[in-house]
């Protein structure tokens, strides 16, 4: 593992890459309020061990980037998708097949469209379509609504309240199909916490906006799509997934039997296996 920092556009983005610079790239983009760590640095690995050069980097108010003031971020999610394209200029590299989980699902659908020429391939983890009415599909479930209600009374500056309800919520977005691993996941999530300096500034992902000019988009990319999405999805129903891969002409969907929003150890073998397969060519 090698680390680097770039600096563009006064932005700082704090990036690691695995695996042979000179093997095709995969450049990965997380969801909301979560560093790089969240693509498990064995699982990253994993996918660098099917000859890839695998980049995972910090969004911005996450891990070891720019922050801001909380409650004023002065971007939004088109910076963000501009933010990957400034990770593979900071490592001079033309074009790189792209994964994106949640909120990075979203963002990197906006880099497919907004930079084709730059994506070879995109896969699109857990996320919903961008620009598209989802209204009529399942939403997110009324227990983890109530959830999410009760984050607007934590104190994200108290690191204990901040870990403690960042540890329940990775309960509530597991799937059925596997236990879930409290102690585990509190041993990660106050590594990441100290990493990052605290949570407060990640909360600005909450009150970003942007992508208006993409609305109704999605069937003209022309980026080859790997949608994968967990069927017990507490946050984006499954149905989600399903929405964007039928989007997309000549997508492929992998379903996840009982997966969560999640990136569960025990499905970490059949998702590299997906990538790897969908960005052999």
């Amino acid at each position: 593992m090698s680390t680097k920092t770039i600096r563009a556009d006064g932005v700082v983005i704090a990036t690691q890459s695995f695996g042979d610079p000179e093997d095709p790239a995969v450049l990965l983009i997380m969801g909301a309020m979560a560093s790089m760590l969240w693509w498990p640095e064995e699982f990253c690995r994993q996918i660098a061990a099917g000859g890839r050069h695998v980049i995972r980097y910090d969004n911005r108010d996450t891990g070891l980037s720019t922050k801001y003031a909380p409650g004023e971020p002065s971007y939004g999610f088109d910076d963000m998708a501009d933010d990957a394209i400034r990770v593979l200029d900071g490592y001079g590299i033309e074009k790189a097949d792209v994964v994106g989980m949640s909120l990075g699902g979203m963002i990197g659908q906006i880099v497919a469209l907004k930079y084709p020429e730059r994506v070879l391939s995109f896969t699109a983890i857990s996320t919903s379509p961008l620009g598209t009415d989802t209204s009529h599909l399942p939403q997110t479930t009324q227990a983890y609504m109530e959830h999410s209600e009760a984050g607007a009374s934590v104190d994200w500056s108290d690191r204990q309240q901040a870990i403690d309800f960042v540890v329940k919520d990775v309960g509530m977005i597991a799937g059925t199909a596997h236990p879930f691993d409290e102690a585990a996941a509190l041993a990660f999530i106050e590594s990441d916490y100290d990493r990052s300096g605290g949570y407060l500034s990640a909360t600005n992902h909450f009150m970003l906006s942007g992508g208006d000019g993409f609305k109704g988009r999605l069937p003209k990319m022309r980026v080859p799509l790997l949608v994968i999405h967990g069927t017990a999805d507490p946050i984006f129903p499954v149905e989600h997934g399903e929405a964007l891969a039928g989007a997309v002409p000549g997508s492929r969907l992998v379903k996840l039997q009982g997966g969560g929003h999640e990136l569960h150890r025990q499905d970490w073998q059949e998702i590299a296996a997906a990538i790897l397969d969908h960005t052999k060519s």
